[in-house]
């Protein structure tokens, strides 16, 4: 039996696969800016808050951890609409990634909110600095830098996981690739072509948060 490849068949279709890059660069980017912020304040509520916000943060984290990101998705797209709230694929994607990433990165940050010594805490309160001020500037920092790497592979996996939003026909890598099998019938073709290039975008994605991470959020 001989089997023949034809990766140019694939390639030929290179504005879908080059929409279908964009769309899940801009997926992720807009997940991970929300969700971290999303996943921030709720860490602070966790650590810090009132009983009745530590118990919503509490169940929302919960509720997320503990279901497939598909059926997130799926009842933001198909389930909200019986309640009157209709979405746009693409919006129905960055919301479930925003709400994906923020409850995984609320259990990861606070990880390292709570391995902040107490008395560097207390150090910062004697200088008459805010509540605001002392999360902001002495807790934040040095509490990112601890999980740092966590974080960054929790935003990969959520990258990764867009792949799925090709389910409710937001056009991005894997849309892109199945559309292009289903047009010339070269599924090994297109999803290898997609495998490489998920696997280039997972490891730039890496390489670049582990650049901005000391650059930009806590320092070298």
């Amino acid at each position: 039996m001989n089997i023949e490849f034809d990766f140019g068949a694939v390639l030929a279709e290179w504005p879908l696969l080059l929409r279908g890059v964009a769309w899940t660069i801009g997926l992720t980017a807009i997940g991970t800016v929300l969700g971290m912020i999303v996943g921030t304040l709720c860490a602070w509520a966790r650590s810090g808050g009132p009983a009745w916000l530590r118990a919503i943060v509490g169940t929302y984290v919960e509720l997320i951890r503990n279901t497939p990101f598909i059926v997130q998705l799926f009842f933001i797209f198909f389930g909200l609409p019986a309640a009157g709230v209709k979405l746009s694929p693409e919006v129905a994607s960055v919301i479930a990634m925003v709400m994906n990433l923020g409850a995984y990165s609320t259990e990861i940050i606070r990880a390292g909110i709570e391995a902040t010594p107490k008395g560097q805490i207390e150090a910062a309160v004697s200088l008459a600095l805010s509540k605001s001020q002392v999360f902001l500037r002495v807790v934040l920092p040095p509490a990112l830098k601890k999980v740092w790497p966590s974080m960054v592979s929790q935003i990969i996996i959520v990258m990764l996981g867009s792949a799925v939003c090709g389910q409710i026909s937001t056009e991005e890598l894997s849309y892109a690739a199945n559309l292009i099998q289903s047009r010339n019938f070269r599924a090994f073709e297109a999803f290898i072509i997609a495998t490489l290039i998920y696997l280039a975008l997972s490891v730039a994605l890496r390489r670049l948060l582990n650049w901005a991470g000391p650059k930009f959020f806590f320092g070298r």
